[in-house]
């Protein structure tokens, strides 16, 4: 029997991000390429004989009706009697309000984890259209393929990148992904694109020029970074990207980047991290 997994929570970037429309029901539909990395939070999930969930975390400030790792613990345990308790830790890395999908990515590895350590036998599938009472992102991280994005972001499309590496500046704002979606100088009739001009560089990100106004630790995150790679806002915001080939390039990059924006050097990956288990 599995008494724990533990893995790596992956982080995402949003290599561009159109918005397209804005829908009946006030949701906006997009088109946008996930992403994945190397680099996000550690999680453990170990069996408990006390029912029920208990979270370990080094973050504060959540409501346990918001956190989405809770949330998506219970989208599985009630319907499941049977199981035993679990005791969830993490140890955060990807900021919150960061555009990196760290919640989204957390509540998918909690499905996952949970679906195998109590062996649920639920398909990735079903557990991404599960995943969709959590968050438009959340699809993604449970199918763990970086992938084209389109709808809200839950139509996806599998894709095999190029395993680049990333510099990821850290501005110290959180940026509200509500507030950027509801403002009223964001554009929202980009033409939608095919995957081939999303190659050939024909791309951008709508909601980037609304953080900068609201946000200067964002633009100044970006013309810094603009100085030595070209530089894109991930997501809503507020952390900030640059592509290059090689883990050279992006170590020179992020050297000469103060402390204070907190650069994180990551390669991309297309599939996300298995699990590592432990047996009685």
């Amino acid at each position: 029997m599995i008494t724990s997994l533990t893995c790596l929570s992956p982080a995402k970037l949003n290599l561009f991000l159109h918005v397209t429309g804005r829908r009946d029901d006030g949701r906006h539909n997009l088109q946008t390429v996930f992403q994945l990395l190397d680099w996000g939070d550690a999680m453990t999930f170990e069996r408990q004989n006390t029912p029920g969930c208990t979270l370990e975390t080094d973050f504060k400030g959540v409501p346990p009706a918001e956190n989405l790792i809770l949330r998506a613990a219970n989208l599985l345990m009630p319907e499941n009697q049977s199981m035993d308790g679990v005791r969830i830790s993490i140890k955060k890395s990807i900021p919150m309000g960061g555009g990196l999908g760290g919640g989204s990515s957390n509540a998918a590895t909690t499905l996952l984890a949970l679906n195998h350590l109590f062996a649920l036998g639920h398909s990735a599938e079903t557990l991404a259209v599960m995943s969709l009472k959590l968050g438009a992102d959340v699809p993604v991280f449970v199918l763990g393929r970086s992938a084209w994005g389109e709808g809200i972001g839950e139509i996806l499309t599998p894709m095999s990148l190029p395993e680049d590496w990333f510099v990821i500046l850290r501005p110290d704002c959180h940026v509200s992904t509500a507030d950027i979606f509801n403002a009223a100088e964001l554009t929202r009739n980009t033409a939608p694109i095919t995957m081939s001009a999303a190659f050939k560089g024909c791309v951008h990100n709508d909601l980037q020029p609304v953080v900068e106004i609201r946000h200067p630790e964002v633009r100044n995150a970006l013309k810094l970074l603009s100085n030595s790679a070209p530089a894109m806002m991930t997501g809503s915001g507020a952390c900030v990207f640059a592509q290059v080939e090689t883990q050279a390039q992006a170590l020179a990059i992020a050297a000469k980047v103060p402390e204070s924006l907190a650069p994180v050097v990551a390669r991309g990956i297309n599939h996300r991290p298995q699990f590592v288990a432990e047996h009685d």
